[in-house]
């Protein structure tokens, strides 16, 4: 199936709802007609199973016959691993006419699916040689088996990499017992765990146990990088699970690779010692050091506290992992990369920060998935520092009887207590409602629940009261958030820095044209400019499908501005593709308004409905204000 066939499909998974036919149009930078050819074919493929519904409301998956679709051994996906595996595991090479015939479809099928292989072949350091109607893989082992991986991950590439659909795929059976013994031997061992990196390490097991019962060993052992430690208890460990649960002996060579893997990617050292005494027995200094360094670098940009041994001596493990992967190209996978990069920019460009740091200093390159890692450590840290948004304040109006007023707060407190902070309990029902002050009321009279801000609850708060009240200071907050957001933005905009369907090559090209027009009012400078660019190349920064927010890590600008294009066609951003451009540029005394501004700003644009309407209504810059502000006070 096609590339852009399978996006559609991609997105249909994506919504419950139905998805219009220009919608997946502007999603796949494609018109309505192919979008309807793409789904026709989509359909074709999977016949007998229905797995698109069409409507005058658009389309819909039908996620069961799609379930049962992805799961079904015959797809063309299938066909390639199988073509891919063929080849891998014949030593002399595969007959097209044979393998056409031991899989029911025509050599032209099979001709078309070895054009599909040839450059994964290529990605993967491997070649195709052909002689006649004979086709041979020509390359080393490890090759071989960055292939099969690839292949697997491939399917996975938009989530988790799951032990079942392993032990499926390679007939590994006792791979879910094997990964349990190895926890066992990790913790014995005194070492933190990266689940996400774990199973992708058992990926590497399942294929070497595989080949390896196939008498296809890997016979170089793998260089070591400099300053990991090989563990050497940790390969004894392996190899007698490795007997254990599959009953073959790995070869040195193959041993020593995934001891390599998981020294690099799955595991630190420091699990059993105190945090005060992990720099020196870990031989941290220089790394401690180093990332502290950053700390001071990012609190001074941001103004965001990173100062915390603890803090210091995780990332300063990890960094030192990550450094050794960078070094041998043996990034590690991160399936939660997106939705990190969507639901916590902030904390997302921290990282980026970090990640520029540590690229600068030890000449490597950072991907964004690595980014991504790096982003679970600082929000970890700053969620145990100390929750960001402030707690709600709430006014309790019970009509007094007893101390039922009393178990209400009780009740209230122990559910809600790190939300919700209870200024004023009122035990009468003539209240005046113009003297409550606080953000949220909750009470049992049906006459005074009036207004948004206010909930009626039970004498006796249910579950379901709870969830009405936990409902209801999310959607306090949030209203916070965009009246403060509603403030500074209009602040920032002007009609100079407005333009509509602004056409640009590609994103350096849209940084240039949106820095040249705040250049030319003496907003920024162009290294502000090199450095927004300098940025981008860093990590994407389309944060959401629909709004890119480009901008230097360095507030260096004369004033706080944005530059922003609204255009009708979007334009392929990163792996988005994005309609809106705001281009921002912070100055140093605009830095305690950089978190607000840039995470809810990515906030404001994630509703793709909303931003279409933006879009639509934006016929020059006063129609953008009011339907952004009309946005803001939804």
């Amino acid at each position: 199936m096609s590339d852009r066939r399978q996006r559609l499909l991609d997105f249909l998974a994506e919504n419950d709802g139905w998805t219009t036919s220009s919608q997946l149009a502007d999603r796949l930078g494609v018109t309505t007609r192919s979008v309807r050819s793409y789904v026709t074919a989509a359909k074709a493929a999977a016949e007998p199973l229905d797995i698109i519904t069409s409507s005058a409301e658009g389309y819909r998956l039908n996620r069961d016959a799609y379930a049962s679709w992805l799961g079904r051994p015959e797809t063309p996906r299938d066909r390639l691993h199988h073509v891919v595996r063929r080849l891998n595991e014949s030593t002399d090479g595969v007959d097209v006419y044979e393998l056409a015939a031991s899989l029911y479809v025509s050599e032209s099928t099979i001709e078309g699916d070895l054009r599909k292989v040839r450059p994964l072949l290529e990605e993967s350091g491997l070649s195709l040689q052909r002689q006649g109607s004979r086709v041979t893989v020509l390359g080393g082992e490890e090759n071989r088996r960055r292939l099969v991986s690839r292949m697997f991950r491939a399917e996975s590439a938009r989530g988790f990499i799951e032990v079942e659909r392993i032990q499926k795929e390679f007939g590994s059976a006792n791979l879910t017992a094997f990964k349990t013994d190895l926890l066992a031997l990790l913790d014995a061992g005194g070492y933190f765990v990266n689940e996400f990196g774990l199973d992708s390490v058992l990926l590497h097991v399942a294929i070497a146990v595989d080949r390896t019962q196939k008498d296809l060993s890997l016979d170089t052992p793998h260089t070591r990088p400099e300053r990991i430690d090989d563990p050497g208890e940790l390969g004894t460990g392996i190899h007698d699970l490795m007997q254990t649960h599959f009953t073959i002996a790995l070869s040195d060579a193959d041993l020593d690779h995934l001891v390599l893997l998981l020294t690099t990617r799955v595991i630190t050292p420091g699990h059993d010692l105190p945090v005060e005494e992990q720099t020196d027995a870990l031989g941290l200094t220089d790394d401690v050091e180093f990332v502290r360094q950053i700390a001071r670098k990012a609190s001074e940009q941001y103004l965001i506290d990173l100062d915390n041994d603890e803090f210091a001596v995780r990332l300063a493990l990890h960094v030192r992992n990550l450094v050794a992967r960078a070094r041998v190209s043996s990034f590690s996978r991160n399936p939660m990369t997106r939705s990190i990069k969507t639901s916590y920019p902030m904390t997302y460009e921290l990282a980026v920060f970090i990640a520029s740091e540590i690229q600068r200093k030890e000449s490597i390159t950072v991907n964004d998935d690595e980014i991504a890692y790096i982003a679970l450590h600082v929000g970890s840290h700053l969620e145990r520092q100390a929750r960001r948004e402030e707690m709600v304040t709430c006014t309790l109006i019970f009509p007094n009887y007893y101390d039922i007023h009393l178990m209400m707060l009780r009740r209230l407190e122990e559910a809600l207590g790190e939300d919700v902070r209870v200024e004023k309990i009122i035990t009468r029902t003539d209240v005046d409602r113009s003297e409550i002050t606080t953000d949220l009321t909750v009470t049992t009279v049906p006459s005074l629940a009036l207004g948004d801000n206010a909930v009626l609850v039970q004498t006796f708060l249910t579950d379901d009261d709870i969830d009405t009240v936990r409902r209801a200071v999310r959607r306090v907050r949030r209203q916070q958030r965009r009246r403060q957001l509603k403030d500074d933005l209009l602040l920032y905009f002007s009609e100079g820095l407005f333009v509509r369907n602004l056409t640009a090559t590609d994103e350096v090209d849209m940084i240039t044209q949106l820095g040249e027009r705040m250049l030319a009012q003496g907003i920024i400078d162009q290294p502000y400019i090199d450095g927004a660019i300098e940025r981008e190349r860093m990590s994407s920064t389309a944060f959401t499908d629909s709004v890119a927010v480009p901008h230097s890590m360095l507030m260096s600008a004369n004033r706080t501005a944005i530059a922003i294009a609204v255009n009708d066609r979007a334009m392929d951003w990163g792996e988005n593709r994005v309609n809106v451009i705001a281009l921002i540029a912070f100055s140093s005394s605009g830095r305690n308004s950089f978190q607000t501004i840039f995470d809810q700003f990515v906030e404001v644009f994630s509703e793709r409905d909303d931003v279409l309407q933006l879009i639509r209504g934006s016929t020059d810059f006063a129609a953008f204000i009011e339907e952004l502000v009309h946005l803001m006070d939804k």
